[in-house]
C-alpha cells in the first residue's frame, strides 16, 4: 500500500507519524528530526551525485524523480519491509531535505536514521 504522506507540499516534505520509525529534516520533533544535507556545488550537480550514491545503497531503487524531488524505495534485508526515502531540493537554500519512513510497524531499530546518515557521509566524501 502506498503511503499518502509522500511528496512535497507547500515546500515541505510530510511530517512524520507519531511512531519512531521515521526521520525528517523539516519540522521534525526531537524523536524524528535529522539535519538536512548541505551542498556547495550547483543543484543539478548535487542531485546527480545523490542519484549516483542511491544506486549503491543496498536494496534501494529510485521510483520517482523531478527537478527538485527524489523518491526511492528501500527494502530491509531479511523481511523485505519497504521504507520510503525522499529528498527535496528547495529553491531558496543549498540544502537537500530528507525523509525516511517505514511503511509498516512501529520501531525500526534506527534503520531510517542510519540510512540517511550513511547517505550524508557518502555525499560528504564526494565533496558536494
Amino acid at each position: 500500500a502506498e503511503s499518502s504522506s509522500l511528496g512535497v507540499s507547500d515546500g515541505h516534505l510530510a511530517n512524520c507519524p507519531a511512531s519512531p520509525n521515521c526521520v525528517v529534516s523539516q519540522n521534525g520533533d526531537e524523536t524524528h528530526a535529522i539535519e538536512p544535507i548541505e551542498y556547495h556545488v550547483d543543484r543539478d550537480k548535487a542531485k546527480e551525485i545523490l542519484l549516483k550514491v542511491l544506486t549503491v545503497v543496498p536494496r534501494t531503487q529510485v521510483i520517482e524523480e523531478t527537478d527538485n524531488y527524489i523518491h526511492a524505495l528501500s527494502k530491509s534485508r531479511i523481511f523485505g519491509f519497504v521504507d520510503d526515502v525522499e529528498f527535496y531540493f528547495p529553491d531558496n537554500a543549498n540544502v537537500i531535505h530528507q525523509r525516511s519512513s517505514s511503511r509498516i510497524g512501529d520501531w525500526d531499530i534506527g534503520v531510517n536514521r542510519r540510512r540517511l546518515e550513511q547517505i550524508r557521509l557518502a555525499l560528504g566524501d564526494l565533496s558536494i
